[in-house]
């Protein structure tokens, strides 16, 4: 299981104990790299700045907004995730490069042009449907959250 540490943004007390609203900030290790000055993704990250992320959970232990808690998540929920959004473009890309070159070059009589656009092409659709997946797949996930323990009072 993979640990975060998040802070409790929002609670409300429901029959089953209590919703939980958690934010957690999505941590680089930019910040403590000596070359991060030089580095292409050390400046992107800075441009880009902190990702927020937000969870829910239902707990029965009593938490108070402000506080930070320790959460899980499994492993299997974050592997699936990385493969969608990272396999499903790559693949699309070399499937659209195939079908460029051994279809639509010799019917179009086209060259490189032509097996470049339909990568392309292939490559967009295969972003899209990684979207679509990694959506369904981060709702999933969000129910799997659980709260691991409270680790202190309200930073102040």
């Amino acid at each position: 299981m993979m640990t975060a540490l998040a802070t409790v943004s929002n609670v409300k007390a429901i029959s089953e104990g209590f919703d939980v609203e958690l934010s957690c900030e999505q941590q680089t290790s930019c910040s403590s790299c000596s070359s991060q000055k030089s580095c292409g993704t050390g400046i992107v990250s800075k441009a880009v700045g902190n990702k927020s992320l937000n969870w829910h959970l239902v707990t029965q232990k009593v938490v108070k907004i402000g506080q930070v808690v320790e959460i899980g998540l499994p492993e299997k929920s974050l592997l699936q995730s990385a493969a969608v959004v990272y396999l499903i473009p790559l693949f699309a890309l070399i499937l659209g490069a195939m079908f460029g070159q051994w279809l639509l070059a010799p019917w179009l009589s086209g060259g490189e042009g032509v097996v470049i656009a339909s990568s392309v092409l292939f490559t967009v659709a295969g972003i899209y449907l990684a979207k679509r997946i990694a959506a369904k797949l981060e709702a999933n996930s969000s129910q799997q959250v659980k709260l691991l323990r409270v680790l202190g009072e309200p930073i102040s």
